[in-house]
């Protein structure tokens, strides 16, 4: 897509799935499961996708593991052969050599934009993070990743957004501090560079998805528009459902469902044995593909990591939340296409 259009469709708001990894028992990749994944997305109606990401493991963009270049050509394979073309974004991490290395990757693989992690400038000033982006934008727009320090991110302050926003390459922003008041300073920050119609702002905030989506953040009214979220790597098509009656909601101005409120916090109740934040979050890959698994998604639970598992009680938790919340899954769906999308 051209940049101009990678923006409109982002400024419209879609749920983007953090696509995993499938992987056979011998922790090799299972292309099979991994295309039927993009399938299911894509059927879902998800209108983009995230890949190369922290739901797809950080371990394959390790030269020696090798499969950064195959995950992303195979995702993309499957969306060439789709109807209807869904936002591309590729991970991107390391230091400015191998992040601009492997945006040059997506780039030649048709990828529209690049996740940019900064966990690799724990100290860096803002001044050097900015240089940082600015290079990379420099070959492939940027989508920016505010992630919590919990999972390899950093503390970001609004010094740094502020001249993030200013960047003319950048297209978006996840953001997923898990913090309210972090939150708050991102959207301030796009704001008052006058920036609300170039970048589109996604919750990555897992805890707190259906508020982020309903609220109008001061001193504008600036909106999050969709999420790119690990959690909706799961229940896709319910997460499309949903974010389609929040926009219904806000075309409307309100009022606000008591019953949506709800749903809100039986969304975090969800994510929470998915994610598992009990842990600092050790078992939140291990929990996207334990649903995944139960749905015949993928073969197992198998990670590059295999010290990376379910932590002690994740799995009732995940037993419980099922039990208590069967409006929230798709699992019907999955189940009548299941069989195409291995095919």
């Amino acid at each position: 897509m051209q940049i101009e259009m990678v923006r409109d469709t982002l400024l419209e708001g879609h749920v983007i799935p953090a696509h995993p990894l499938a992987l056979t028992p011998d922790r090799t990749l299972d292309a099979r499961h991994q295309r039927a994944l993009t399938r299911y997305y894509l059927a879902a109606g998800a209108g983009g996708l995230a890949v190369g990401v922290h739901t797809t493991q950080f371990e394959i963009h390790d030269p020696d593991v090798g499969l950064y270049e195959p995950v992303l050509e195979l995702a993309m394979d499957e969306v060439e052969r789709a109807e209807r073309r869904p936002v591309m974004i590729a991970g991107l991490v390391g230091t400015t050599e191998q992040a601009v290395a492997e945006a040059r990757t997506a780039r030649a693989l048709g990828y529209d934009g690049g996740l940019l992690s900064l966990a690799a400038f724990p100290d860096a000033p803002v001044d050097a993070l900015v240089e940082h982006v600015k290079t990379v934008a420099d070959v492939l727009p940027v989508f920016g990743f505010y992630l919590q320090p919990a999972v390899g991110g950093r503390r970001l302050p609004y010094a740094f957004w502020r001249r993030f926003a200013e960047v003319e390459n950048v297209v978006g922003i996840k953001i997923a501090p898990f913090d309210r008041y972090e939150t708050i300073d991102v959207v301030r920050a796009v704001t008052d560079a006058g920036r609300l119609d170039d970048i589109a702002l996604y919750t990555g905030n897992d805890d707190t998805i259906v508020v982020d989506l309903l609220t109008e953040f001061p001193p504008e009214g600036a909106r999050i528009a969709g999420g790119l979220l690990g959690h909706w790597a799961v229940w896709t098509k319910s997460a499309v459902e949903l974010l389609d009656e929040i926009k219904a909601v806000r075309r409307a101005g309100g009022p606000v469902p008591r019953e949506l409120l709800t749903r809100a916090a039986e969304i975090t109740d969800a994510n929470a044995a998915f994610f598992d934040p009990q842990h600092q979050f050790a078992g939140s890959i291990a929990g996207i593909h334990e649903v995944l698994r139960r749905q015949g998604l993928l073969r197992g639970r198998w990670t590059l990591n295999p010290d990376e598992t379910l932590s002690p009680g994740q799995m009732d938790a995940i037993d419980r939340v099922y039990a208590a919340y069967p409006h929230l899954n798709d699992d019907d769906f999955v189940r009548a296409h299941l069989d195409e999308w291995l095919a």
